[in-house]
């Protein structure tokens, strides 16, 4: 086996912490000179070219016969390390200074500074992971819910690049008997019977289709769901913010038109970000500041995942709001601690609650929660959650596989059935950036004694 090679020909270097004062402040650097640039500055009781991997060694940080600072130096050595490339982590004390003096060093004996997201990008193009753990990472550090946290850290485990190489495999074979009948005719070797290769892509076209079902709940644990709360003055919509947020956020008064302006917060329902957004109450008026307010609830509206229209349960319903929003809608009935008036005891689906007593706020956070992962389903699925790009791929490798079995249908020719299901094959394999046209000779090879 030859022996392992990074890709990468530079060295970088980059602040890998927040920036800003802290107790610790964390420097990569990594590259085929990464050692050696480490080992000019810094100073232990053992050489940093011979520190066992992963292991820590506390020192000194000099710039000539001056000492920086004290630090923690740790070398992992490729290919056994983040990056696949040599990566030298040091922990300094955290102050803005002192950090960024340390970086300057490192840079002066040939590092660069890291472009945003590098050391990811080497350690995918370093063969460390695929392309949707990469994008993990980022998910992982933005997850603002329990449910966010874990579809991250299953996808960074490989769990969509596991379903997507099954995907993959299915293709292969499809495409190898299509293939190999396409290049050997003359051979004893007979494609598999159209019913059968039907049944196969008609296997693999559910399977895109399943993980193609989860990107809106992707978006949603990546992003949150944009709620709008609307409704009539004094319908209880501030407090219903401030009841799911868990604080006083919005200003409550039994005096129409206190909202003027739109309130946004983020909180967290059942293990779903979902961006709450309380509006100006919806009425006729000759307040310019309120009509602007008034204007800013539809604008909102306009732009929300869903609705949660929330009325005064205790009086009749009124006809003041005429325009529907075109997202999904939750009527909220609230104040019911007053009592129902009887005309909205017909409302089929509505919610009761009170924003006084607490009363019916475990049906309201499960319906946003079911209207947010789409009616609900297994939450194992919701860990499997794509992004936009990956929904761009399977989009197109659908279309593919739609057409794969159309040509089959029609009994067309194998070519253009091959073209297709090759398609279909390079958009599956973008979703995990494998793409490799010799894996399907080999994948023929594999399985068909051919020119023996």
């Amino acid at each position: 086996m030859e022996p392992f090679s990074p890709i990468a020909e530079e060295t970088v270097a980059a602040v890998s912490t927040p920036f800003g004062e802290g107790a610790i402040a964390v420097i990569r650097l990594a590259g085929p000179r990464a050692i050696e640039i480490a080992r000019e500055i810094f100073r232990s009781r053992k050489p940093v070219a011979e520190l066992p991997p992963r292991a820590q060694q506390l020192g000194r940080i000099v710039d000539g016969a001056r000492t920086l600072d004290e630090a923690l130096l740790s070398v992992h050595r490729a290919p056994a390390s983040y990056t696949g490339d040599d990566l030298v982590e040091i922990h300094c004390h955290g102050g803005i200074l002192v950090t960024r003096r340390i970086l300057d060093l490192l840079l002066e004996r040939g590092a660069r500074v890291a472009e945003p997201g590098e050391f990811t990008r080497r350690a995918f193009l370093n063969g460390k992971m695929d392309l949707t753990q990469a994008e993990a990472v980022m998910d992982l550090i933005r997850a603002q819910t329990d449910l966010a946290l874990r579809a991250a850290t299953e996808q960074l485990e490989g769990r969509l690049g596991r379903h997507i190489v099954v995907l993959r495999e299915a293709l292969l074979s499809i495409l190898a008997h299509v293939e190999a009948h396409i290049d050997f005719p003359d051979e004893d070797i007979d494609p598999a019977t159209g019913a059968a290769l039907l049944e196969s892509v008609d296997s693999v076209r559910g399977e895109v289709a399943r993980l193609l079902r989860t990107a809106d709940q992707g978006q949603v644990l990546r992003e949150g769901l944009r709620t709008v709360i609307f409704g009539e003055p004094n319908a209880g919509k501030s407090s219903l913010l401030n009841r799911l947020l868990g604080y006083e956020r919005a200003i409550v008064s039994h005096l129409p038109g206190t909202t003027r302006d739109t309130l946004e917060e983020v909180v967290n329902i059942r293990g779903v970000p979902v961006r709450l957004i309380d509006t100006a109450g919806v009425r006729p008026s000759s307040d310019l500041l309120e009509n602007a307010g008034i204007e800013r609830t539809r604008d909102a509206l306009s732009r929300a995942s869903l609705a949660l229209e929330v009325v005064d349960a205790s009086i009749p319903p009124s006809t003041t709001i005429a325009d529907r929003p075109a997202a999904p809608t939750i009527l909220i009935l609230n104040k019911c601690d007053l009592g129902v008036d009887p005309a909205w005891a017909e409302r089929a689906g509505a919610i009761r609650i009170s924003c006084k007593t607490g009363e019916g706020f475990d049906a309201l956070t499960q319906a946003i929660f079911d209207a947010a992962m789409k009616g609900g389903g297994n939450p194992d699925d919701y860990l499997i959650a794509i992004n936009a790009r990956h929904k761009a791929c399977l989009t197109s490798a659908a279309a593919a596989l739609d057409a794969a079995r159309s040509a089959l249908e029609q009994n067309l020719s194998p070519e253009f059935i091959a073209i297709e299901l090759r398609a279909a094959l390079d958009a599956v394999g973008e979703v995990a950036g494998r793409l490799d046209a010799d894996e399907i000779l080999g994948e023929i090879f594999s399985k068909f004694c051919i020119g023996k």
